[in-house]
């Protein structure tokens, strides 16, 4: 039930809607926080120099305090958190990033203003800085740093940090915001549920949501101001709806959603642990996508038959320095052996343009996304690409490994990049260092003249990766993030279809598999389209692994190739959209009732 359909049958029932940012259904008593947990801070000028002196000694003191907390609870977390640690660590590195504490320190010296004016205004730049990223992951980083600046100032102005240990009875916990060590500090058992008015589905504090099976709803503007202590929730993160204090109708409604939530998750569970496998006895792989190695244990609690993508970028922006090569090889080592042997694919570094970090000052250009980022990036910056390359190829002594590079658009960088890949398999090798000199080499397709050289490109990789977010952008010249055009992203499009039919067979008619690792691989609406254009593998968050399994389990082969055939038929979008969600809908009714909302919430 949509809200609007809940005002139209019970306008006295208050509902607001923010992101789902983690899959369930609560029902339970509010605990508002509110402007508790947050700051409040005032301007003052620093006539003397002495004065600037005792601020600066005021910000690091705080620092360093912030610091021993933080690392305090990193030491103190039960086993259930145990696998989010890192993201504690991250807080750490934070906390003496020249975004922040040099930052801070300047404007206290320069503008001779006190220790919280000038940290609230290292924030506010380093906000301006993230807001220039189009990537949803990487701009959902600045989180991150306010939730450490907001710890700093409460030391500095004499506040107690937030503790949510000992609740009296079990709630649904209303926020401003709540902080990924904020997080650690819950009792599962007390905190049902969360909404908060900041935040995304990528936040830290999300994925720790995810990974713990609470539900949360994220980005629910004024929701402090408008739910009172104790007022009676209904938490719907599978669609991101609240209705405040229900009435019994309402109640009754969505305790019958909640059990058959539950029973559709109990029964596509059934499938997390089985092969993916059509009627008719035609495999597949469902893979999951990980952002970093903490996200493995997620991947296999949910069936995932492999790694289809590790997003590498993190180790790159989460602290001041550029990673070292065994930085890197130790992450890369761990994942491939926690996967083992299951397959690990690692993209190579997708930096650059709208993504950044504050040791890569390169310009964003007029569009970046359009600019200097991926493998453009990487082979202009050697020195970058060879230290990742190295660690790779020493990893894949420790499991299946496969190495992807991303946003090919021709020949020449496939040939440029396997160069390279060689040169540094003839030094390890001298060096004698240990690897896999067979390891698999794959290009993800994003662009549409990847598309049109397929056939080409084929010949010179072992496998190819479908990145439809970025295809569908490119071909349709729409950017999802633009609220004017965003409707226009159609990943049911003809172009698009056609395009992924066109790589498909280009790969197979060289022998090599196709695989599809953007969004579109985890929407369930789309499983049996995908599977009769010929993708071998579908890659996605972990969480839509046991729907999609599920809907292979229960279709043939046979027919989703018919069923991609008349999809191909059609020249309009509309009619395409018609045409799949009829046909899915009668075929797959569970689709429609929450598996879709399922993979909403992941993706």
């Amino acid at each position: 039930m949509t809200p609007l359909a809940v005002r139209e049958v019970w306008p006295h029932n208050k509902v607001l809607k923010g992101i789902p940012a983690s899959p369930g259904i609560v029902i339970g008593p509010a605990y508002v926080l509110g402007e508790r947990n947050k700051v409040r801070i005032t301007h003052n000028y620093l006539d003397s120099r002495d004065e600037v002196e005792v601020e600066i000694h005021r910000f690091r003191d705080a620092v360093a305090h912030t610091r021993k907390e933080i690392a305090d609870i990193k030491h103190s977390i039960t086993d259930e958190f145990q696998e989010h640690a890192y993201i504690l660590d991250t807080h750490l590195l934070i906390l003496q990033d020249k975004l922040l504490y040099d930052e801070t320190i300047r404007l206290i010296q320069e503008e001779h203003i006190n220790a919280e004016w000038a940290l609230k205004e290292a924030v506010k730049k380093a906000q301006a800085l993230f807001n220039r990223i189009a990537d949803p992951y990487i701009k959902s980083r600045i989180q991150d740093v306010g939730d450490v600046s907001e710890r700093v100032l409460r030391r500095l102005t004499g506040g107690s940090p937030l503790n949510l240990r000992n609740l009296a009875e079990p709630v649904i916990i209303v926020a401003v915001d709540l902080s990924p060590v904020d997080t650690t500090q819950m009792s599962t058992d007390q905190v049902k549920g969360f909404i908060t008015e900041t935040g995304g589905k990528t936040s830290h504090t999300a994925i720790m949501a995810q990974s713990m099976e609470i539900p949360a709803v994220v980005a629910l503007e004024k929701a402090t101001l408008e739910i009172d202590n104790g007022d009676t929730l209904i938490l719907d993160g599978l669609n991101g709806t609240v209705v405040i204090n229900p009435d019994a109708n309402m109640l009754d409604i969505y305790r019958q959603r909640k059990k058959k939530f539950e029973d559709f998750k109990h029964d596509v569970g059934k499938c997390s642990f089985l092969p993916a496998i059509t009627l008719d006895e035609h495999q597949t792989q469902v893979l999951a996508n990980i952002e970093f190695q903490e996200e493995v244990g997620l991947a296999l609690d949910y069936g995932a038959d492999g790694i289809g993508l590790y997003r590498t970028e993190f180790l790159y922006l989460r602290q001041q320095q550029l990673p070292t090569e065994e930085e890197l090889f130790e992450d890369y080592k761990t994942v491939a052996g926690m996967m083992a042997p299951r397959r690990v694919t690692i993209r190579t570094l997708d930096i650059g343009g709208d993504k950044f970090a504050s040791h890569l000052e390169y310009a964003p250009g007029i569009n970046p996304a359009m600019g200097l980022r991926a493998i453009r990036f990487c082979l202009k910056e050697h020195s970058i690409f060879r230290t990742q390359l190295r660690a790779i190829l020493r990893a894949s002594l420790y499991g299946q490994v496969r190495l992807m590079f991303p946003l090919i658009s021709g020949m020449q960088e496939v040939v440029a990049a396997r160069r390279i890949l060689e040169e540094i398999k003839g030094e390890l090798h001298r060096e004698g260092h240990g690897f896999d000199p067979a390891m698999p080499v794959g290009l993800m397709i994003e662009v549409p003249s990847a598309v049109m050289l397929a056939d080409l490109l084929a010949r010179e990789a072992d496998f190819f990766s479908i990145g439809t977010n970025d295809l569908i952008q490119y071909a349709l010249a729409i950017d999802r993030g633009n609220k004017y055009v965003a409707s226009m992203y159609q990943p049911l499009h003809p172009a698009v279809l056609r395009m992924i039919k066109q790589v498909v067979d280009g790969g197979h008619a060289a022998g090599i598999s196709v695989a599809v690792c953007g969004e579109m691989a985890g929407d369930p609406l789309y499983t049996p389209i995908l599977l009769g254009l010929g993708v071998d593998e579908l890659s996605m968050n972990a969480l839509a692994i046991p729907v999609v399994k599920r809907i292979v389990r229960h279709a043939s082969m046979e027919e989703a190739q018919e069923f991609a055939r008349q999809a191909l038929q059609h020249g309009s979008v509309e009619e395409v959209n018609a045409y799949v969600t009829g046909v899915m809908a009668k075929r797959f009714p569970e689709v429609f009732i929450f598996g879709r909302e399922l993979a909403s919430a992941a993706a």
